[in-house]
Parts: C-alpha cells; sequence; structure tokens
C-alpha cells in the first residue's frame, strides 16, 4: 500500500513538472498549443538580425520586411516547411517557448512538431537538434497530412480512406490516410507564398508598379477568387510607379487576379487527381462517397472548395478552423507518443 502510494504522488510530481506542447512550425506562421489552454502564441515566422544578433522576433520582425535600415535583415528562417536556416530557427524557437512558458530548472518540456510529408532524415534531424538547443527534453515529429486530419476530426485510426488536401504557407500537402497512416501522398512546392509572389511579379511586369507582399496579401484576402470572381470586384494596389520612381496607384479587377493565378489552381488540381487516380479500389470508394478535405491557410482563398470540386468531380468541404487544424491535431497526437517519429539511435 505504501508503495503504491509513493508511485502515485512520484507521478504526481512528474506531471507537475512538466508541460507538453504542440508546435506548428509552418513557412509563413508558427503556432504553440498547450493542452487544456488552447493556443498560446501564434506569430510570424519571421526573425530579424543585426550583425549576426536577433534584435526582433514574430510580429515585430514580420513588421520589418521591406522596412529594415543598413545592416538589419528580416529572415524568414523556414522555407517551404523545412528549416532553411538551423541557427535562427533555434533561437527563433527559444523565443517562442520562453514566451508561453516560465522555465524553471527542473521543468520537463515534451514538444511534438509537425513537419511536412516526406522530408529527408537530414531535415528529420534539423528539427530534434534545434528542439533540442532550444532547452527542450522530449522531441517528437508528426507528418502535416496526419496531424491536419487528426485536427479535422476525420477517422484517421479506422480502416477507412480519408483525402485531406492541406495548403499551407510554402507547401501544399495531398494525402490519403487509413490505419493512422499515410497510403498515398505527395508534397507541392507552392502555397499561400507562391500565390503572392506571382501576384507580385504580375503587377511587376505588366503594370510596371512596384508593391509589397503585406499589400498582395491584403489583396488576397479581399479580391482574390479561386473561382466565380465577383464581375464588379476590384482592389487598390498602392506602390512605386518604376517609369516615374513616384508613389503611385492601380486597381486591378477580381478576374484579372483570378487569371493570374491560374498555373497554380491547375498545378493544386494535377497533384490531387494523380492521388486519386493511383488510389486502391476500395479507399476510392471512400473517398467517392466522403469527398476532399480541405484546411490550411491557403485554404481560405475563396472558392478553392468549388475550383477543386469542379476540376475533380469530387465532393470538397473546408474545415471549420482550417488555420489551426494542423496544431490542434499535434495536441491530440500527443496522447499517443509511442506512434510518433523519435531520433535514429
Amino acid at each position: 500500500m505504501a508503495e503504491k502510494i509513493r508511485e502515485k504522488r512520484k507521478g504526481l510530481s512528474l506531471r507537475l513538472w512538466q508541460r507538453d506542447l504542440a508546435i506548428d512550425l509552418g513557412t509563413t506562421n508558427t503556432i504553440i498549443y498547450m493542452p487544456q489552454k488552447g493556443i498560446v502564441l501564434e506569430e510570424p515566422s519571421v526573425v530579424a538580425v543585426r550583425n549576426g544578433s536577433v534584435v526582433a522576433v514574430g510580429k515585430k520582425a514580420y513588421r520589418m520586411l521591406g522596412r529594415t535600415p543598413p545592416g538589419v535583415t528580416a529572415v524568414k528562417p523556414v522555407r517551404s516547411g523545412v528549416i532553411a536556416d538551423f541557427e535562427l530557427t533555434r533561437k527563433m524557437l527559444d523565443h517562442f517557448i520562453s514566451r508561453v512558458l516560465r522555465r524553471y530548472p527542473f521543468l520537463r518540456i515534451r514538444m511534438v512538431i509537425t513537419v511536412p510529408y516526406g522530408i529527408t532524415q537530414v531535415e528529420r534531424r534539423a528539427v530534434f537538434a534545434a528542439g533540442k538547443r532550444a532547452g527542450v527534453k522530449e522531441t517528437y515529429l508528426i507528418e502535416e497530412p496526419v496531424a491536419a486530419a487528426i485536427g479535422s476530426g476525420l477517422p484517421v485510426a479506422e480502416p477507412r480512406g480519408s483525402f485531406i488536401v492541406n495548403c499551407g504557407g510554402g507547401v501544399t500537402e495531398i494525402a490519403v490516410i487509413s490505419l493512422g497512416g499515410i497510403v498515398l501522398g505527395s508534397s507541392l512546392p507552392q502555397g499561400g507564398e507562391t500565390i503572392d509572389e506571382a501576384i507580385q511579379r504580375y503587377i511587376y511586369r505588366k503594370y510596371r508598379l512596384e508593391i509589397g507582399l503585406s499589400t498582395v496579401e491584403e489583396a488576397k484576402k479581399e479580391a482574390l477568387y479561386a473561382a466565380d470572381p465577383p464581375a464588379d470586384l476590384t482592389y487598390t494596389f498602392r506602390g512605386i510607379n518604376l517609369y516615374r520612381r513616384t508613389p503611385d496607384s492601380l486597381e486591378v479587377s477580381a478576374a484579372e487576379l483570378h487569371e493570374v493565378i491560374g498555373p497554380q489552381l491547375s498545378a493544386l488540381a494535377g497533384a490531387v487527381r494523380s492521388i486519386f487516380e493511383r488510389m486502391p479500389p476500395q479507399l476510392a470508394a471512400d473517398v467517392i462517397q466522403d469527398g476532399i478535405v480541405l484546411c490550411g491557410g491557403g485554404s481560405l482563398l475563396h472558392n478553392l472548395d468549388i475550383y477543386l470540386s469542379r476540376e475533380i468531380n469530387l465532393p470538397v468541404r473546408r474545415v471549420e478552423d482550417p488555420f489551426t487544424c494542423v496544431v490542434r491535431g499535434a495536441s491530440e497526437s500527443l496522447k499517443f507518443l509511442h506512434a510518433l517519429s523519435l531520433p535514429d539511435r
């Protein structure tokens, strides 16, 4: 009896000094979710550096993009969902974790981080190392399509095919999931930022107007449609006229912007169609019945579900909270840590 009491007290003591975190380390944003508390941090994945020292992280650094004086550089250390600058990613993670947790000598942090489908072992090790260098005792990885499916409420553990399209900032992941694993999947190296850059280039080349990516982001939210753009909807871009080198404005219709992103939409539809064509018949029958699920910040593009439904001839729906479903699914996976990726010994 006394031994059971000691074990119970020991378990209680461990729980008191243990904190669990789920992190969606994205190209555009980093989101941290804590069980029982929900989302505790949502910041742009940007770091501002001066002479090798970090001067700003997150929203403050994001506001510096395109506005930095000489000697200061605003950098995105994560590209296409993977770490492009290891040291800056470590510092960014350390900064974000310190903002949501007070550090104590005996505090034991367990963290699950989402990673794109199909990344290399070297890229996986970089994520593990970044977590370890940030002071995390245990780091686990979960593939983003699986986390997205869990967060979307799909029956991932059942012998039934679930088709999910996770539209991120730098990469779009397409996967068919059954029995807790990815049966078929692919990563498309394009996302919300790819669309932003395509519009920026188009305005520059056709109208010789130089605009910032933050301006394009606002235009995308207000006037960019994947299908059926309103005939009378326009957006006014403001920037620098390259002919006169003076401030200028330009009104562009939603229909014209829709034409600009045609290649990106076509590539997405082609990638989804390719996965469906390679699907086993029984899983295909499940998908035909249940349809395709859209998630991720890129799925907020107006009428993207309508566009894909027409192109693929399948029902397509967007989850209720597409922006956070990945990190919520990663948090749910903390209950099943034995099934997540561990570093190779």
